[in-house]
């Protein structure tokens, strides 16, 4: 249970001077055992997700099951109106003609893998959200141009306020702030 005994708190923020110096932040919170941190830079930096220990993304995952959703999806549609539904003798091919069936199955997957992708990286990523609690830190509106910040979120077990904020100090960190909800 979290040592925090203030229930309107999201968590501890503070800035980095640059990408170096918030890389060696996120290893530190890893290899301290903290999972619920978040890293805020404004351009993406290589190797970060490494050094937060984030597990690979599920979405490719989905993405595939999307895409073999469609192509199912395709193939079943075509193959039952072509032998069930509208029994048409065309220059005698057979009815099960698959190599017509090509084109159709292969948008289809296409389009629901799109969809999937799209929809289950919004969903994944709790989007859209018009507000959060970051936003309150008073130099957060630099993460779109040059600022670094790292949060260490209160719903994390080990989240000590004041221990924190010692730790982000003991960093290098800057403008430490307690974020509320």
């Amino acid at each position: 249970m979290s040592k925090n005994t203030q229930h309107n708190v999201h968590g501890v923020m503070a800035e980095f001077k640059g990408p170096r110096e918030i890389m060696q932040a996120a290893e530190h919170f890893r290899d301290a055992g903290y999972k619920d941190f978040e890293v805020y830079t404004p351009f993406p930096v290589h190797g970060m997700d490494r050094a937060m220990g984030l597990k690979p993304s599920k979405l490719a995952w989905f993405v595939l099951c999307g895409g073999a959703t469609g192509l199912a999806f395709g193939l079943t549609l075509q193959t039952w109106v072509a032998t069930s539904a509208y029994k048409l003798t065309i220059s005698g091919k057979p009815f099960f003609s698959y190599q017509a069936f090509v084109p159709v199955c292969f948008e289809l997957m296409v389009l629901f893998s799109a969809f999937t992708a799209v929809f289950g990286m919004l969903i994944m990523n709790g989007l859209p959200r018009w507000y959060h609690s970051v936003f309150k830190h008073s130099t957060f509106h630099k993460a779109s141009s040059h600022g670094f910040f790292l949060c260490i979120e209160a719903r994390d077990k080990k989240f000590d306020q004041q221990a924190s904020i010692d730790l982000l100090q003991g960093l290098g960190a800057t403008n430490i702030e307690v974020v509320e909800d």
